[in-house]
């Protein structure tokens, strides 16, 4: 079963890349989108079985490497966390393989887009299966491979393979971190194995490790790299600014890399590394740290936006930060909670917009759209559906586990959880505002585009429009119906061993359930706070957002521009880079290496041929008198030399 779940994209993709003229664009699509379809089916039957069922699978698949002390198998490793990925991964990929019929029907690459998405789902699946480090990581650079092809599938657009190279280094930095980190762990432990890693770890509190000239704690250094390897593939503060430009590519990609499979992978790394990180509360402080500011700071330039994909993919950038604190508060069950809830209303979004723009004849400004919802009411229905579970509206997905991760902050009681607490009631806030203000300028009042855009504007095909349905069906009860077992009653006996608490002072699900009311009312409070400000700017006076940009334009330019996050490291790293690499260019490499090296060569060569030339006159008598000055010297020679 393990391998038909993991392999069968794979092979799809395979099937769809390699032999696309047989099969035709239609074939491609059966080929992969079924595929997809018996894994979501299988993926849910192991979740049942292992999730429901308490089980542990460990699948050995073939011996991998075997070099001195390093031995290790290509093997699965199905527990809780696997299975509940399992089934994200799979339902949202299944939606987004169907759904790309629809919404690619014009493109002339669909088999190689349906490929790319197949090899896309793979990566993700070796990653999530993984019971050793070599493995994960495979999964891990499989998923920033696929991802380049994706953002960059339009590769005559400039701008899409600026942004699939831009995706690329930047996740490469945190990838170093995470190579450092496995090293690391092979060094201490000489393993990478995870049972046996995590077995060895309590043996190594209190060692310290020399590193970078500094003697530092051993587990919290491991922590550390580890994390940042997350930072880049979830787009953490500092290494977030690959995934805007992300949407460059299709819009079902962005529903797949932000709700289901990239994205999401830090997220799981760092649980499936609870074990170590327990260990170090130093760890667990940064990391909390990171995923609330991340969840402010994304959430304060969603607001500014005006590309509609733009401000979905600002707001996953915030919710990805409310799972790292909740990790960084030991809340793993209410990170993946929330993890497995933002995957359906995240990718709801994201379709939806995808709804928006095929109706708008590709146009992605908000301030250009208006008045949709009733020219595409079954779109604005979804996008409804998709927000509401978003800002946390009593009853939707996102109630239950965003409400948790805050309450959670408030329980830990240090001082990273209050600081992440403050942060993510204020980060609720601007959510509400923002998401509110998307549904505002797209949906509400007159429309603003043109009229040849107007007289085309219609409703998405079914193979669209079905996807939507199942995602809202998710976005609307997933939290309900899976609070108990996530984070509920039945939280100890669902997750088993897949989620590790050092002791029972870090059980933080626990200790909140005796928090104050007015915490849990807090989201609640500030969720309707921000439908308030937003219907006010956007509704009843739509003439303040002029008003405010103008009176804070300074504020206003900061959140617009992101922070000028991206002209800091520009004039830090990439200018300096390029200045760098054109002096070793021209004065290394042309100036120096090239001018006495092969060019140098050749053009001693050359003159010394233009100076051979030049004797060769073509006159017998030049030749004559060259040869009598010869026998000259010769017998002049010869005859010194004898005397």
């Amino acid at each position: 079963m393990y391998q038909i779940i993991v392999f069968g994209p794979l092979l799809a993709a395979l099937i769809a890349g390699l032999f696309n003229r047989r099969l035709g664009d239609r074939g491609a699509q059966f080929v992969t989108c079924g595929a997809l379809i018996i894994s979501a089916i299988l993926s849910w039957m192991v979740f049942l079985r292992i999730g429901l069922g308490g089980a542990v699978d460990h699948v050995t698949i073939a011996t991998w490497i075997t070099s001195g002390d390093l031995s290790f198998n290509w093997a699965f490793k199905v527990d809780t966390l696997t299975a509940v990925m399992l089934v994200v991964v799979n339902t949202i990929s299944c939606l987004v393989h169907i759904y790309s019929i629809g919404y690619m029907a014009h493109d002339p690459d669909k088999p190689r887009f349906m490929a790319y998405l197949s090899f896309f789902t793979f990566a993700m699946l070796m990653l999530v299966t993984a019971d050793n480090f070599i493995q994960l990581f495979f999964g891990w650079e499989g998923v920033g491979l696929a991802s380049y092809l994706l953002i960059g599938f339009w590769y005559k657009k400039p701008s899409a393979c600026a942004a699939a190279i831009k995706a690329f280094l930047v996740n490469r930095v945190g990838d170093f971190g995470f190579a450092l980190g496995i090293f690391t762990i092979f060094m201490v432990t000489g393993s990478v194995e995870f049972d046996t890693v995590f077995a060895a770890i309590p043996g190594l509190q209190g060692q310290q490790i020399h590193f970078l000239w500094m003697d530092l704690d051993l587990i919290t250094t491991i922590c550390i790299l580890l994390f940042i390897g997350a930072m880049g593939k979830s787009a953490q503060l500092g290494l977030h600014t690959w995934l805007p430009d992300a949407m460059e590519g299709p819009t079902p990609v962005s529903a797949l890399i932000h709700a289901a499979t990239m994205v999401t992978a830090g997220v799981f790394l760092v649980a499936r590394m609870s074990p170590i990180f327990e260990y170090s509360p130093t760890a667990l402080g940064f990391v909390a740290f990171i995923g609330a500011s991340t969840a402010i700071f994304a959430a304060t330039i969603g607001m500014a936006q005006n590309d509609i994909k733009r401000v979905i993919a600002y707001s996953t950038c915030s919710q990805l930060g409310y799972m790292f604190f909740a990790l960084g508060v030991s809340a793993y069950g209410a990170a993946i909670f929330h993890l497995f809830t933002h995957a359906f209303f995240k990718a709801l979004l994201f379709l939806g917009s995808g709804s928006v723009i095929h109706a708008m004849s590709d146009e992605q400004d908000m301030r250009k759209m208006g008045g949709l919802r009733k020219k595409i009411p079954a779109t604005f229905a979804m996008m409804l559906v998709g927000t509401l579970a978003l800002i946390g509206f009593p009853g939707f997905a996102g109630y239950y586990s965003k409400d948790m991760i805050i309450e959670s902050a408030f329980a830990a009681n240090t001082s990273w959880s209050d600081y992440a607490f403050i942060m993510g009631v204020l980060a609720a806030l601007l959510t509400s505002f923002y998401s509110w203000r998307l549904l505002f300028m797209t949906f509400f009042g007159e429309s603003r585009a043109s009229k040849p855009v107007q007289d085309h504007i219609h409703e998405s095909s079914n193979w669209m429009m079905v996807p939507l349905y199942g995602l809202a069906i998710g976005a609307a009860f997933a939290g309900y119906f899976f609070r108990d077992i996530f984070v509920g009653s039945g939280y100890e006996d669902f997750w088993g061993h897949a989620l590790f608490l050092k002791d029972e002072a870090h059980n933080v699900l626990e200790a909140a359930e005796e928090i104050p009311g007015w915490v849990g009312l807090s989201p609640f409070i500030v969720m309707l706070l921000g439908f308030v400000i937003a219907w006010y700017a956007y509704i009843f006076r739509p003439d303040t957002p002029a008003r405010f940009t103008g009176t804070f334009r300074y504020v206003y330019n900061l959140f617009y521009n992101k922070w000028y996050v991206d002209e800091i490291y520009e004039f830090l790293f990439v200018s300096p880079a390029k200045r760098l690499g054109t002096f070793l260019w021209k004065r290394g490499d042309e100036g120096i290496i090239d001018r006495y090296g092969p060019d140098g060569a050749a053009a001693a060569i050359m003159d010394l041929a233009r100076r051979f030339k030049a004797m060769q006159s073509g006159y017998v008598y030049h030749y004559a008198f060259a040869m009598l000055i010869g026998v000259a010297g010769f017998v002049t020679w010869f005859v010194g030399g004898a005397g």
